[in-house]
Formats: C-alpha cells, structure tokens, sequence
C-alpha cells in the first residue's frame, strides 16, 4: 500500500501546479511606464559610501549664500553618484555638480619628509530657495 501512497501524493500535486499556472495566464500582463516608480535604493547606505562630509571652509560658507555647497566625497564618486547620494540624504534637488580633485602635499618636520594624502570634494549646486543644514552659514 505504501507504493500506491506515494502515487497519489504525486497525483494531488500535479494540480495544483496546473492551478497556478491558470492563474498566471488569467492575470493581465501589465505594461510598464515610465512613470512608474522604481523601489527606492538604499539612500542612507549610498549616501554614507559617497559622502564624507562638509568641507566648512569661508569660502564655503560664502557660497552658501548662491544655494552652492562643498562636500568631500569618495575618490571613486562619480557626478551622478554624488547627485543621487545629497538628494537623498539631504532631500534636496541638486542641479548641478562640480567636483575637484585636491592633490596631497608633501610635508616636513623634524622626523622627515612624509606625504599628505589628497581627496576629492565636489561643489553641489541646489535648486533656490532650499538649504541643507549642515553647513553652517
């Protein structure tokens, strides 16, 4: 009897798959727009790889006033990763990037010659009217 168990158990499975399978068919195909909203990325994680932090200098805080900040960024960063990175943690809309490579610089004391590692900082430009707080002004 035992054989013959194992054979119905196969027999109740078959239709249910058959079942899933109508479903599958009998459901509209939906097409998709480009409006449609894509999941949301990680924004906090993003934002963390490519964004070190404000480079608060008198120059930057003068060019607060004209909506424009300075953050260093990651030397691997790239102009759509940095816009991607301050609209989400910061929920503004960035209109446009600069970015600038600072060289290192090769520094003496009484121990000897050693090299300053450069870094990369990127000029953001946001849409008027909106601030981000972490630059003081």
């Amino acid at each position: 009897m035992a054989i013959t168990d194992i054979f119905k158990k196969e027999a109740k499975k078959a239709p249910k798959a058959a079942a899933s399978d109508e479903k599958k068919k009998a459901l509209p195909a939906v097409e998709k727009s480009k409006s449609a909203a894509k999941p949301p990325k990680k924004s906090a994680a993003l934002a963390g790889r490519v964004l070190s932090g404000a480079h608060i200098t008198e120059k930057a805080a003068s060019l607060a006033d004209n909506d424009q900040y300075i953050f260093r960024v990651a030397k691997t960063a790239g102009k759509k990763e940095i816009v991607a990175a301050a609209e989400a943690y910061y929920g503004v809309n960035v209109l446009s990037v600069n970015v600038i490579n600072v060289p290192g610089r090769r520094r003496r004391n009484r121990r000897g010659i050693f090299f300053e590692p450069g870094f990369r900082k990127a000029i953001v430009k946001i849409k008027k009217g909106q601030t981000i707080e972490a630059v003081p002004k």
